[in-house]
């Protein structure tokens, strides 16, 4: 049987090969995207949203979630490595997909109390959604099957500050309630999305053997190449959010460590993810009544590729 999700989600160039290839996989019943801000403004994310559901050609619910963090003054959106549009200039003018009339928490609540055990989380964009749907209906934790969370680094720099990964950093409060609530969440950072590289030669075999979605994911990779080229010095691009989503369906693919994780949410710090190994640190009170995180130390980055187009060129 097909796993059951729901995408929280930026739309953002790498969310873009995440969610088309969530539509396509056949690991995947996908129930819907909800939106968050990020990496554009909330009104372009969700129209990426629909955009990708037009791509993918399965029906899928799109809900529209928060344009702003919890407490936080919203940071600046990474137009220089999304694009002004999050898809590197590659926005199609128009969609069709509809939008749903309820809010992102709403649908994610609803979504989730009417599959109980069934349904995955997997937010690949700031957890103001998820924390939010989390306040309005705490018993959500204990109905779900899991979460995993395309964001934090637990044993190496951030991609934003020193300390903190974006999707992390853009609602640290948010991420503190989500790794605190009492379900079993996997957080798939940047330990194990920096050993998975995507090549040019992996994404012009996308464009010539991946149809029009192939196509128009090399197209948008551009923008993502020349941010990685130009800024961060790699010929290569760190594949994040499909990483969070070949972790549920390919579980061998990663290797994990069980944890329990903190987020500073204040000063130089904020937006950090600390992991206590268990059952490491143990004098420290405070860290072992928190909800257990699987917490990916590192990942088969040629495996995820080869897996990954598998599915995109079938």
């Amino acid at each position: 049987m097909p796993e059951k999700i729901l995408i929280d989600t930026d739309p953002g160039i790498d969310d873009a090969f995440a969610i088309l290839y969530a539509l396509k996989s056949p690991d995947f019943d996908v129930l819907g995207l909800t939106t968050v801000y990020g990496n554009a403004r909330i009104e372009q994310t969700t129209h990426n949203a629909r955009a990708l559901v037009d791509m993918g050609g399965k029906p899928c619910p799109v809900a529209q979630g928060a344009a702003d963090p919890l407490v936080i003054e919203r940071r600046a959106f990474p137009a220089m490595v999304h694009g002004e549009d999050g898809f590197g200039g590659c926005s199609p003018a128009q969609v069709q997909a509809p939008l749903s009339a309820q809010s992102a928490p709403d649908f994610i609540i609803e979504t989730i109390r009417a599959n109980p055990g069934d349904v995955t989380l997997v937010p690949i964009g700031p957890l103001t959604n998820i924390a939010a749907a989390l306040q309005q209906a705490p018993e959500i934790a204990g109905l779900v099957k899991g979460v995993s969370i395309m964001g934090g680094a637990a044993n190496v720099n951030g991609n934003v500050t020193p300390a903190a990964e974006a999707n992390i950093y853009d609602d640290p409060e948010a991420a503190e309630i989500v790794f605190a609530a009492p379900w079993t969440v996997t957080m798939l950072g940047l330990d194990a999305t920096h050993q998975v590289p995507l090549t040019r030669d992996n994404v012009a075999r996308l464009a010539e053997e991946g149809g029009a979605n192939g196509r128009f994911l090399a197209a948008a990779a551009e923008q993502y190449f020349g941010f990685h080229t130009d800024v961060v010095g790699l010929d290569f691009c760190h594949f994040h959010d499909p990483s969070a989503l070949i972790a549920i369906s390919q579980p061998a693919l990663f290797t994990r460590q069980q944890s329990s994780v903190r987020v500073v949410c204040e000063g130089f710090a904020a937006g950090k993810t600390i992991a206590k190994p268990l059952p490491r640190f143990s004098a420290q009170p405070g860290w072992d009544q928190r909800a257990m995180v699987e917490v990916c130390t590192g990942a088969n980055g040629a495996g995820v590729i080869v897996h990954y187009l598998e599915v995109m060129t079938a």
